[in-house]
């Protein structure tokens, strides 16, 4: 039984005794075993040439693993928060997601960086903001985040395999919620698809990351009011799975999207027009979005204001169904 912050340990333990050409870079993530502990051990079994601390330099980081990769090293790259990513915008926008067509193929620039990301934990400023829109918006970069220690291990496995680089995030509030059975040996789970958690037929309610517990709660809250509500963990920000979400899409005829980043170009806004373009014959009323607010993270005191949670997403879904 393992929670998820260890099953992303197990899963670059397992990574770096198969394949010697893995390597992890981040602040204190050596013999500290990084700040959340999500390379707690790594650093006595490998050493420091593979588990290697670096500066308190987000740029450098990230453009020293695009150089290992460049070189056919496979870098996992630990942001100790998603917040802090950002002086590292340019390497990762300019040339992390764009070398293998720079160098048409010619470098596959296999490489993941993993972000903490979310709030809930109540955390002091920069430290929860949910900006993974940013990214799914660079072409030649993919956007993995997962919902269970489980799928943690098998998404981050499967994001190293991957020839393009991958950015990992990881929901704060789920690092230990809960623990699961995982496999300590090496699997993967496919890092372009989509998972059901919940079969519906009235409703559809996606989410991904730390919205998937708050939908199935809300799922079974809605069975009291004889409300059937499929649940969607879109696993994948980019590429998104279309034929998963269209196909529940078409079944419901209703679709409520949950994500805690700002609501205004938000993923869930993609996801509504990618709806709206294919399956909107088969909708019985609008697409409903749940979203956090057009603010900066609100300081700890306010989260619970500024979140989606099981409340906000029934009330969601009573106003689809009881549309006219």
């Amino acid at each position: 039984m393992l929670t998820m912050v260890q099953s992303i340990a197990d899963a670059q333990r397992v990574a770096l005794e198969l394949d010697e050409n893995v390597l992890l870079l981040g602040e204190d993530i050596g013999k500290n075993g990084g700040v959340f502990r999500a390379t707690e051990g790594l650093w006595e079994q490998f050493g420091s040439d593979r588990v290697i601390d670096t500066p308190l330099s987000e740029a450098g980081i990230v453009g020293s693993s695009l150089g290992l990769a460049m070189g056919g090293f496979k870098p996992i790259v630990e942001i100790q928060f998603l917040s802090f990513i950002t002086p590292a915008f340019e390497q990762i926008v300019s040339h992390v997601a764009r070398m293998r067509l720079r160098s048409q193929g010619v470098f596959s620039n296999s490489m993941v960086i993993r972000a903490p990301y979310g709030g809930g934990i109540g955390a002091p400023e920069l430290h929860s903001d949910s900006t993974e829109a940013y990214f799914v918006h660079t072409p030649g970069l993919r956007v993995v985040v997962p919902s269970s220690p489980y799928t943690a291990k098998g998404l981050l496995l499967g994001a190293i395999e991957c020839p393009d680089p991958v950015l990992f995030l990881e929901p704060l509030r789920l690092y230990r919620s809960r623990k699961e059975e995982v496999p300590s040996s090496y699997f993967t789970c496919p890092i372009d698809k989509a998972k059901r958690w919940r079969e519906g037929e009235d409703v559809t309610l996606i989410g991904w990351g730390a919205m998937i517990p708050i939908l199935i709660d809300a799922s079974q809250m809605l069975i009291e009011q004889d409300i059937s509500a499929e649940v969607i963990d879109l696993q994948s920000l980019s590429p998104i799975d279309e034929d998963t979400i269209f196909d529940s899409a078409r079944k419901t005829g209703r679709v409520v999207i949950v994500h805690e980043a700002p609501r205004t170009c938000g993923v869930g806004a993609e996801i509504a027009a990618r709806l709206s373009e294919e399956v909107i014959d088969s909708l019985e009323a609008p697409i409903k979005r749940v979203a956090g607010y057009d603010v900066p993270y609100p300081l700890f005191a306010l989260e619970h204001a500024y979140l989606p949670n099981v409340n906000k997403v029934v009330r969601a879904v009573m106003e689809l169904v009881y549309f006219q």
